[in-house]
């Protein structure tokens, strides 16, 4: 794992690269080799910033980089405090920056930050689709955005010095190693899906045709890992025990790769997945689970990354936890880096 206290470059998801010169009371930043900012700190008592040279950079990509870099540097930074003679505009408008009551003084909140969708989702147009109530299978929920393909996240870990990003599935390219992954007798206790190719050619195919689920698949380092299901709550099964949003989402997780397991990857994975969800769909309050209930190991995980026991409850084919992330909670308390 990487020591933020050592950290000197931050890679974005377009390729870029930020590289910071920071003492005490100065940072400057360049992208790709070419100055971007330079900015005076002061840290008691808290985090203040004066611009003293921007480079031509636009205002929005220069202010987001600088707050990036402080934000990823402490993930206990909860607040930056920016004077500047000028107002921010694009900052204002995209939430980056909020106005105070002092004429010069803005404030960037980190639960703020991390809700801001780029560079994370890339094109991803999910969150803009209008919405319109329709009935399938006897459930009354919004109708869904067609399902995006390809890769729809990707973050570098500060702390643990690789990229996390989430692909969704291509069954003829991820077949083999998802049957594989279902054929392991650690997956197999939980998941209880051990079969053939074919059966797990037809398991994918039928969540593919499923408007509700958006199978995913998770990488480190671009290498996959791991097995996501994103649904929809309020049109799965979990939806009659309890008061489902329209847009909350559910999560089913499967670490196949032994080497990727680990408290370390799991607060890395299970981070990106749920910014993931909430990114994807701003109206998504809520995201939940409902592992066994004697998934001790799982739930201690999903605990330490904030998740709480909403209670256990009775499916057909097991007594499950029912665990609970709220949007506010998550933003609030995120250790993102």
């Amino acid at each position: 794992m990487s020591n933020l206290n050592d950290l000197t470059t931050l890679a974005l998801p377009s390729g870029n690269s930020l590289v910071a010169d920071e003492t005490a009371s100065r940072l400057s930043l360049s992208l790709q080799g070419q100055p971007l900012i330079e900015l005076r700190l002061t840290r008691e008592p808290e985090l203040r910033l004066w611009l003293e040279e921007r480079f031509g950079r636009p205002d929005g990509q220069a202010f987001w980089a600088a707050c990036y870099w402080l934000f990823a540097r402490d993930p206990g930074c909860q607040r930056l405090t920016w004077h500047l003679e000028e107002a921010p505009t694009e900052a204002l408008l995209s939430g980056l920056l909020i106005a105070t009551e002092v004429t010069g003084q803005y404030r960037c909140e980190r639960t703020l930050f991390w809700q801001l969708p780029q560079p994370w989702l890339g094109e991803s147009r999910t969150g803009s689709y209008p919405q319109q109530m329709v009935i399938s299978g006897g459930k009354r929920h919004p109708l869904r955005a067609v399902k995006p393909r390809g890769e729809v996240y990707r973050r570098f870990d500060a702390r643990l010095g690789a990229w996390v990003s989430l692909r969704t599935v291509e069954i003829e390219h991820d077949l083999a190693r998802f049957n594989r992954w279902q054929n392991s007798p650690r997956v197999a206790s939980f998941w209880q899906e051990e079969g053939s190719l074919e059966k797990h050619r037809e398991y994918l195919s039928k969540l593919e045709a499923d408007p509700h689920t958006l199978t995913l698949i998770g990488c480190f380092d671009d290498q996959p890992f791991a097995y996501f299901e994103a649904y929809w709550a309020k049109e799965d099964r979990i939806a009659p025990f309890y008061d489902a949003g329209d847009y909350d989402r559910g999560i089913h997780m499967l670490v196949g790769e032994e080497h990727h397991r680990g408290p370390h990857k799991v607060a890395s994975w299970l981070s990106a997945l749920v910014h993931y969800l909430f990114l994807d769909d701003p109206r998504t309050q809520r995201v939940v689970a409902e592992p066994r209930a004697d998934n001790t190991k799982m739930i201690g995980h999903m605990h330490n990354q904030c998740f709480h026991c909403e209670k256990q409850f009775d499916f057909p084919h097991k007594r499950a936890a029912l665990m609970m992330l709220g949007r506010e909670r998550f933003f609030d308390r995120c250790s993102l880096a």
